[in-house]
């Protein structure tokens, strides 16, 4: 059991971590650092922690685990904050969506990745956001993505990979570049075409009233339009590279597609939609229950 579980960031990552960890006994106490006050007040009222601070160094001290739950633009600073307390004792981890922005940030904080730091990515999440929207099941049966560096201490590594067990994930190991191209593809890119196309009808509904008759499948496709807007600009900014050679592709793929509709081809619109479907189809059948 940890004695003390430092989290970093009490959003709705970080006080899902606090609830599942709590839930599952996995530690004594849970203190939490937030530059929202009324956030880390909002936490204790909750039961989600047992104190918060204001000040990372003075929570993170002589806690056995930390995990760093902020928007990756703030990662540099806070592992700038966390340097003079960094204990070789403790096991670090975060959970952000960019792995190679988080990796450069610690090389340029402590001149290289300290070897008990564990990149890490829950690939779950809700269009919710906040203390208030945190679930102690946000990670059962759901994939977490480990990055180790070869520097990584391996004692360490299972550390962590325990710890995100224990919380009810499946955790895999990849590459941190890997993990960006991936979830470039497979989480940035789906966030952005929400964003644009809810961008572009909210621009037309002030005379169109297309929101007033949007189907349930426009609320299904738009939902994670939802999400936190300054979380996901940092991890368009960290990520853009990867984003924008996904994002050529897509608009490739939109023109080829206006081409064949333009001909006014069904045979090949047919052939387009059948394709996507068996695709998608493929994706259910071997990702069953997973996000």
């Amino acid at each position: 059991m940890i004695d003390r579980l430092c989290i970093v960031g009490i959003g709705l990552i970080g006080g899902s971590v606090a609830r599942a960890a709590r839930t599952r006994s996995l530690c004594r106490e849970i203190v939490a650092v937030d530059q929202d006050v009324r956030a880390l007040q909002r936490a204790e009222e909750l039961g989600v922690i047992d104190w918060g601070l204001d000040e990372t160094a003075e929570a993170a001290k002589g806690a056995e685990a930390v995990v760093i739950a902020a928007p990756v633009g703030r990662i540099e600073g806070i592992f700038e904050a966390l340097k003079p307390v960094w204990s070789k004792r403790a096991f670090y981890t975060d959970v952000g969506s960019t792995k190679g922005s988080v990796v450069q940030a610690a090389e340029r904080v402590f001149g290289r990745v300290p070897d008990n730091f564990v990149p890490a990515h829950p690939i779950a999440g809700r269009e919710l956001s906040g203390v208030n929207a945190a679930v102690a099941d946000l990670f059962a049966d759901k994939r977490v993505i480990l990055t180790p560096l070869a520097t990584t201490d391996v004692r360490v590594l299972e550390q962590v990979r325990k710890f995100w067990q224990m919380l009810g994930a499946e955790v895999h190991d990849m590459g941190v570049a890997h993990h960006d191209h991936v979830l470039a593809a497979t989480s940035h890119l789906p966030h952005i075409i929400a964003y644009a196309l809810t961008h572009m009808l909210g621009r037309k509904d002030e005379k169109d009233e297309i929101f007033q008759y949007a189907a349930g499948g426009f609320k299904d496709f738009t939902r994670i339009a939802s999400s936190d807007p300054g979380v996901w600009a940092d991890i368009c900014v960290a990520n853009r590279s990867e984003i924008l050679g996904f994002l050529h592709q897509f608009e490739a793929e939109l023109q080829g597609f206006g081409q064949v509709l333009e001909s006014g081809d069904r045979e090949k619109m047919h052939e387009y939609f059948s394709e996507a479907k068996m695709a998608r189809q493929r994706f259910l059948d071997q990702f069953k229950g997973k996000t």
